[in-house]
């Protein structure tokens, strides 16, 4: 009887634990869904002064259609500068015949995006612009939207995130519209859900603009898997939470095979790494200080990526009815999980019908759960072997 009743208590833990992250995405999801277009209406300010920044590993064939693209947004104040990181093809030599700044970099051993952007950071800050920002080597940046994230951090005076998708391969695979659903549920959905109720934003990586007021007190060395995680909650526990520009797009590159699996590895393992590490942090900081961007955003990294967070649900139905059946458990800690469930299935549900449709086919959602199959070893690695380098980096930031 009294190993039942811990069963009981532990089962009942986890489903408390488990209703709350499923709770949340709905209500997220269930926001952006119920959500009308939003046109950005600032007050008429003079476009900043922009520096944007593009850190490329290897980038040769994108990067001139990158510039191309970005070139036609640039006024004469403006700078565009490459960082060309540890390349062994001739990302350089392309970038410097568009015409714009190039920075070339290599170490053996402080690799990687935070460390290149420190280093252009170093470069510019004898004459630095109002607003930096930031775009990956590999993203195209759509019409209007420079103007959009740098006017809009100059009116809030906070970080802005763009809308950051991925294109749709010519000959999507199965593993790639889920990748893109995900990709998009992640980015724009529940991003939008959250400006809709008025909370924080996560910064996503590539199309941010940052005041350089607050950007250049603030350290970008470092390798961190989500880095560009780590930052929110640094600038957010410093009283400066991203906001999100729905107006404004980036567009990435799917990447493809082995990259994709690795990059998948990286994001997975370092978003589990944060809800250990740093929601925590954001708890103690909201006890602290009674901020309720703190709990918010604890409880938004609290939502572990969607396929694990289905793949956790689906063992927690499987357990807990397993210890009713089996073991004559008590039913609460099943019927929590089902309710889970149901708030789970419900905002994929509401995700898909208004903005995944046209990239994920009806019968591709329903084999999801084979698509879990896949992840498995992934989050099994986490075990073994994390795909991260939690290099510790300090950020002063103003307060």
């Amino acid at each position: 009887m009294a190993l039942l009743n811990l069963v009981n208590i532990l089962l009942l833990l986890g489903g408390i634990v488990l209703i709350i992250p499923c709770c949340l995405f709905f209500i997220e999801c269930f926001a952006a869904f119920i959500s009308r277009p939003s046109h950005l209406n600032l007050t008429p300010i003079e476009r900043p002064k922009t520096t944007v920044l593009i850190p490329a590993h290897n980038e040769a064939k994108q990067i001139e259609a990158v510039l191309e693209v970005l070139l036609k947004q640039i006024t004469e104040q403006d700078r565009v500068i490459v960082i060309a990181d540890n390349c062994h093809d001739n990302t350089a030599e392309l970038a410097r015949a568009s015409g714009v700044t190039v920075l070339e970099r290599a170490h053996l051993t402080n690799r990687g995006k935070g460390y290149a952007l420190d280093y252009a950071m170093h470069h510019i800050k004898d004459n630095p612009p109002e607003v930096l920002v930031i775009l990956d080597g590999d993203c195209i940046i759509k019409p209007h939207t420079l103007e959009k994230i740098t006017c809009k951090a100059i009116a809030t005076g906070r970080p802005v995130q763009a809308t950051y998708l991925m294109e749709q391969p010519e000959k999507p695979s199965f593993k790639d519209s889920i990748s893109m659903f995900a990709i998009k549920v992640k980015n724009l959905v529940r991003l939008l859900g959250l400006n809709r109720l008025g909370w924080h934003c996560l910064l996503t990586g590539s199309g941010m603009a940052f005041p350089w007021s607050l950007i250049s007190q603030v350290s970008l060395a470092g390798s961190k898997t989500t880095d560009d995680m780590q930052l929110t909650v640094d600038l957010a526990l410093a009283g400066f939470s991203p906001v999100f520009c729905e107006n404004a797009l980036v567009v990435g590159r799917l990447m493809k095979d082995k990259d994709a699996q690795s990059q998948r590895s990286r994001w997975e393992h370092g978003h589990v790494e944060m809800i250990l590490v740093e929601v925590p942090r954001l708890l103690k900081a909201f006890w602290k200080t009674g901020r309720f961007a703190s709990l918010g955003l604890a409880l938004d990294i609290f939502i572990p990526p969607l396929s694990l967070l289905l793949m956790i649900w689906l063992i927690s139905m499987l357990i807990t009815w397993l210890a009713v059946f089996l073991g004559g458990a008590s039913t609460i800690p099943a019927i929590l999980a089902s309710i889970a469930g149901g708030f789970l299935i419900l905002g994929v549900l509401l995700a898909w019908v208004r903005f995944g449709r046209s990239d994920l086919p009806l019968k591709n959602l329903i084999a999801l759960p084979f698509y879990l199959l896949g992840k498995i070893p992934i989050y099994l690695k986490f075990l073994i072997q994390p795909q991260s380098r939690w290099l510790k980096t300090e950020r002063d930031l103003p307060k």
